[in-house]
């Protein structure tokens, strides 16, 4: 399970990496509407994420024979449609403290374009009885950083067959990282052959299947500490952003297995929520509107924490060539985000 490792690192210091970069955290000058800005700009993330994660459970409806096994090794790329690439500033239901200096109605998400012009804010408001104010500018897109402008995950997994024409199947990945970033993963899949259900179906190459499936994946960041000066700035102690993507897929599959080529597909629904704590003591400087009242500012502690749930029928259709026990698959998934499945698998008996 090494590779299924370096996928979800991977996959987890990149995202949390591209989202350092963009200060995220200056969102917190909003005040009580940071809570909106933040989700809609990390909204698209949220869904990738899930989505990508509930593919890459089957390249066949065949079931393996009692204790023969195969181990996979795929990626998947989930595309986030060009409406979801930007949000209205107006849908939001901003307080009238928020107001957009730079005219701008729509500001990038996370994958939106970097050349996107992004929305500048000025937060006015009383803190600590004084009339303050905060200018920042919302983060940038990082589409064109994106592994074909899409959101990526690991689709790594050993399956084996069980009695009674079963498959079980399982991603496991203990918690790992570098300094900064760790990530664990763990899934769960059964796969049952039901063919013989269906009378003299059995005697043709066609397989039909069911399958339900449940991952987990969850990323620790640590921001840290960091010391920042003057209005419009945010300093951080003990800094760390938790985010938790839960999944599961029911699907109806079949495929039809020629001794080269693999024709597969299937229907059903995938489904997840997503959950993002940032915690820690964050300190917020505002420009006072008195000249000879220096910068104020206020500690928050555990900020922000976001849930989101999401869901979509699918439908998917893919194709495998067989060389022995070497087979080399892809497939394409369309749901609310189109998501496309490609990677090589070792299977026996």
């Amino acid at each position: 399970m090494k590779v299924l490792k370096a996928f979800s690192l991977f996959t987890a210091i990149f995202c949390f990496a591209k989202l350092h970069s963009q200060e995220l955290e200056t969102i917190l000058l909003a005040g009580d509407d940071a809570q909106k800005l933040t989700r809609a700009y990390l909204a698209p993330s949220f869904k990738g994420l899930m989505f990508s994660m509930n593919n890459g459970w089957y390249h066949t409806a065949k079931v393996h024979k009692k204790f023969g096994f195969d181990v996979t090794i795929g990626a998947n790329a989930a595309f986030v449609p060009s409406k979801d690439e930007v949000f209205s500033i107006a849908e939001l239901g901003l307080s009238s403290d928020i107001t957009v200096t730079n005219e701008v109605t729509q500001s990038p998400t996370v994958a939106g374009s970097d050349s996107q012009t992004p929305a500048q804010i000025r937060y006015t408001a009383q803190v600590q009885g004084e009339d303050v104010t905060a200018d920042f500018t919302l983060p940038r897109g990082v589409k064109e950083d994106l592994p074909l402008s899409s959101i990526p995950a690991p689709a790594v997994q050993v399956g084996i067959g069980l009695p009674y024409k079963f498959d079980a199947i399982v991603r496991y990945v203990p918690k790992i990282g570098s300094d900064d970033v760790t990530v664990g993963l763990v899934g769960f899949g059964l796969k049952k052959e039901i063919t013989e259900w269906f009378g003299p179906l059995d005697k043709l190459p066609l397989h039909i299947s069911l399958l339900a499936a449940y991952s987990n994946m969850s990323v620790d960041y640590e921001i840290g500490n960091v010391s920042s000066s003057g209005a419009g700035t945010v300093s951080t102690q003990n800094a760390t952003t938790e985010f938790d993507v839960n999944t599961y897929t029911i699907q109806a599959i079949a495929s039809l297995n020629f001794p080269i080529v693999n024709i597969y597909g299937g229907i059903g629904y995938n489904g997840g929520n997503t959950k993002l704590n940032m915690l820690g003591t964050y300190t917020l400087s505002y420009d006072a509107t008195n000249n000879s009242v220096p910068d104020i500012q206020e500690s928050v502690t555990d900020p922000l924490s976001l849930k989101t749930s999401s869901g979509s029928m699918s439908a998917t259709v893919g194709a495998r060539l067989s060389l022995g026990f070497f087979k080399l698959y892809g497939s394409y998934t369309l749901q609310e985000y189109n998501t496309l499945n490609a990677g090589i698998a070792f299977s026996f008996r």
